[in-house]
């Protein structure tokens, strides 16, 4: 397969109207519709598939924005054959409906129509109530809470440490699987809502977060995700031409290709990993101008945290798969230039705590695979120190913050805290809902506040 070398807009385009209407046309109705018990971020797909099939797109486009702020890029980047489309009972009839196609749709038919959140179509304006929350990162779960909070009138001001926002949905992922248009729709979506963004404004000084809670806001949401890279043990000097995946995938979305090209065109590269993000660098490396992408990963192919038709488009556009090999190190030629990665050949032993069988190294089979080229997808953990950030914050060990994902509750009274930082590396639409998780919760305690203070009625709904 040919891979063109074009990194800008989408790969796959999204239904027309005939296609989606005639897609929602297969819905079987189902009385308690197991898709929306599929989607973890309760956008209710059940709802907006029967509203489109029977002609009120309106009405679907805004059962989508009222569950999902972010409900295109859900559309596009949701790994639905396992969550909402898993459960989705036509497929005993047929196959499941394509909710995640229909769902990107009625967002992209919502702005091609000049369809506002706003003016009746899915929002009234709020009456502005007493309540200022900050919200610290400006990724899908702080995006998602700030929403909430602006659709209930209290004033939410995303601080961002980065340039622009968007989090993951920006920095961590390739154009031609979300571009930066769409997403800058969604953004659109969300300033109508009132939502103040400040980029470019860090809140990462020793106990940030509670001198917010000082300076006068009732309560901080923590969103900050996972922006430090896990990393190859034991690699004292990093040779010239290794990148993390962090810096890579940044590099593109800054205009900086033809610099990282030079590093890839025409050479052998070896990407480290087996998740989504693996495979997002291995497909750009071949977008690169790589001779050749060997995709590195330690147990077998069927373990592989990637998503499956992930995992097929990357070896139909040529990546080539090294299984049951553990990356243990790197060779350097006389200039201090990246030559190649020692492997190590594993079996599989028992089970781990992850549910899948523990890699085994085997002795005595250590190898070098040759390649000028690497990028380190291995995954990705706290910014170093961040808990100064928040002292008054329990962590656990490694970094992510204590917060019960039922209510996005820390140990700090007025601090709550969801996506990445508390769960892990996870997916984007779990992070949207621990958004409006936080947001209920939230509302709650300003409801709380609100009637602890002489003469004031709490003004604040409960969720």
């Amino acid at each position: 397969m040919t891979v063109s070398n074009d990194l800008g807009g989408m790969e796959e385009g999204g239904f027309d109207l005939d296609t989606a209407t005639a897609e929602a046309g297969r819905c079987l109705l189902c009385e308690d519709p197991p898709c929306s018990k599929g989607c973890p971020a309760k956008t209710d797909p059940g709802a907006f598939i029967r509203k489109l099939r029977f002609r009120n797109i309106t009405g679907a486009i805004r059962t989508v924005k009222e569950n999902n702020i972010l409900g295109g890029a859900c559309g596009v980047l949701c790994p639905t054959a396992r969550l909402c489309e898993k459960d989705c009972n036509a497929k005993w009839v047929d196959r499941p409906i394509r909710i995640g196609k229909v769902q990107r749709f009625l967002m992209e038919h919502a702005w091609a129509t000049g369809f506002k959140v706003f003016g009746g179509k899915v929002f009234e304006k709020p009456a502005r109530r007493p309540g200022k929350v900050a919200v610290v990162g400006a990724g899908p779960a702080g995006l998602s809470c700030a929403a909430e909070l602006a659709k209930h009138g209290h004033r939410v001001t995303v601080f961002e440490a980065r340039p622009e926002p968007g989090g993951v949905l920006r920095y961590g992922v390739p154009a031609f699987r979300f571009e930066t248009a769409f997403l800058k729709k969604e953004l659109e979506d969300l300033k109508d809502l009132g939502v103040e963004l400040k980029c470019s404004s860090p809140v990462a000084e020793k106990g940030a977060a509670e001198r917010l809670l000082a300076d006068g806001y009732d309560a901080v949401f923590l969103a900050t995700g996972l922006w430090n890279p896990e990393r190859l043990p034991g690699t004292r000097k990093e040779p010239g031409g290794l990148f993390t995946s962090m810096d890579f995938l940044a590099a593109l979305r800054q205009g900086r290709r033809k610099e990282l090209a030079k590093s890839f065109k025409g050479k052998a590269c070896a990407v480290l990993g087996g998740g989504s993000v693996a495979i997002d660098c291995a497909r750009v490396a071949l977008r690169l101008g790589s001779r050749d992408v060997y995709l590195l990963y330690r147990r077998s192919c069927s373990q592989m945290p990637a998503e499956e038709d992930e995992k097929n488009q990357a070896l139909r556009e040529g990546v080539h798969f090294i299984l049951l090999s553990q990356p243990v190190g790197y060779v350097a030629d006389a200039r201090g230039r990246l030559a190649g990665v020692r492997l190590v050949r594993t079996r599989l032993g028992a089970e781990d705590s992850s549910g899948r069988r523990k890699p085994v190294e085997l002795k005595g089979s250590e190898w070098t695979l040759e390649v000028s080229a690497a990028v380190e997808a291995i995954g990705y953990k706290p910014v170093d120190g961040s808990q100064d950030w928040y002292p008054s914050v329990a962590v656990r060990q490694g970094g992510l913050i204590r917060a019960d994902e039922d209510d996005c509750r820390t140990s700090a009274k007025g601090i709550f805290a969801g996506g990445d930082i508390i769960r892990g590396p996870d997916l984007v639409v779990r992070a949207v809902q621990d958004g409006k998780t936080a947001a209920g919760s939230i509302l709650q305690y300003l409801g709380e506040k609100a009637t602890t203070r002489p003469g004031e009625r709490c003004l604040a709904r409960k969720p």
